[in-house]
C-alpha cells in the first residue's frame, strides 16, 4: 500500500492552495507533442489541465491505488491513460518530447540512487531535444523553524503535522481528518548542486532554473526550484 492510498479523499483539500504551477506546465504541454508523461500524477490535478486545455494525450504514473481511483474519477472524458506503478521503473513504448513532475514529487525518492535512477529513466524516455520540467520547494531553515511541529488546518477538518529530520534531510509530514490521523508520507529534499548533480549524471543539459511559476531568476532567497533539463 502507498503511503498516500489513507487520504486520496482529503488530497485535493490539503493542495487546494496548489494552483501556480498549473500554466506553467500548460505553457510547455503547448510546445510539446503528444504524448506527455506526467509522473507522480496523483489525483490529476495538472494532468486534467493540461488534457483539456491542450487536447493532448497525457500518461499519468502513480503508485497510489487510491490517488489514481480519484483521478479516474477527474479524469473521465479527457485523453488521459493512468498506470499504477513505480516511476523509478516507467518506460514509454516510443520517446517523447515532454516529461514532468510537478509539486515536489520528486522528494518521495530517498536515496541518491533512487533518484539516478529516476533521472537516467526520463533521460532515456526523451527524444532529443525533449525536456524534463519539474519543480520542488527550497529548504529554508526560517521557513523550517515557523511550521515544524505546528499543526495546519484546511478546510474540512482536514490537519497536517510537519516535523523536520534535518541529519536526514527529511520531513515527516502527518496528515488527518478531525480527530483521526490518517497517515505519515516522509519526503527528503535537495540542494541546487543535487539537482544540478543529477542532471550532469544522466546526460541532460539544464536549460533554465527559475525561481518561480513566472520566470522570476533564482537567488539566495528562493523558495522554488523551477527547473527544465533538456537531452542534447
Amino acid at each position: 500500500m502507498s503511503s498516500y492510498d489513507p487520504f486520496a479523499q482529503d488530497y485535493d483539500a490539503l493542495t487546494a492552495d496548489m494552483t501556480a504551477d498549473v500554466d506553467w506546465y500548460l505553457e510547455l504541454a503547448r510546445e510539446a507533442g503528444e504524448p506527455i508523461v506526467e509522473l507522480a500524477v496523483g489525483t490529476g490535478r495538472v494532468a486534467a489541465a493540461i488534457a483539456c486545455e491542450t487536447g493532448k494525450r497525457v500518461i499519468g504514473i502513480d503508485s497510489s491505488p487510491a490517488m489514481l481511483a480519484v483521478a479516474r474519477e477527474r479524469m473521465a472524458g479527457l485523453p488521459v491513460e493512468l498506470h499504477e506503478g513505480d516511476m523509478r521503473d516507467f518506460t514509454v513504448e516510443e520517446p517523447v518530447d515532454l516529461v514532468i513532475s510537478p509539486a515536489s514529487a520528486l522528494f518521495s525518492l530517498p536515496t541518491w540512487h533512487d533518484r539516478r535512477l529516476l533521472f537516467e529513466r526520463v533521460a532515456a524516455a526523451l527524444r532529443p531535444g525533449g525536456r524534463f520540467a519539474w519543480n520542488a520547494f527550497v529548504f529554508s531553515a526560517k521557513v523550517a523553524v515557523q511550521f515544524d511541529g505546528k499543526r495546519i488546518e484546511r478546510a474540512g477538518e482536514v490537519w497536517e503535522d510537519t516535523r523536520y529530520v534535518p541529519a536526514d534531510s527529511r520531513i515527516e509530514i502527518t496528515r488527518g481528518r478531525g480527530e483521526t490521523t490518517l497517515g505519515t508520507v516522509p519526503i527528503w529534499w535537495l540542494t541546487k548542486s543535487e539537482w544540478e548533480g543529477l542532471i550532469d549524471v544522466a546526460g541532460l543539459e539544464a536549460e533554465a532554473l527559475y525561481g518561480g511559476f513566472n520566470r522570476e531568476p533564482f537567488d539566495d532567497d528562493s523558495l522554488e526550484f523551477v527547473w527544465v533539463a533538456r537531452k542534447p
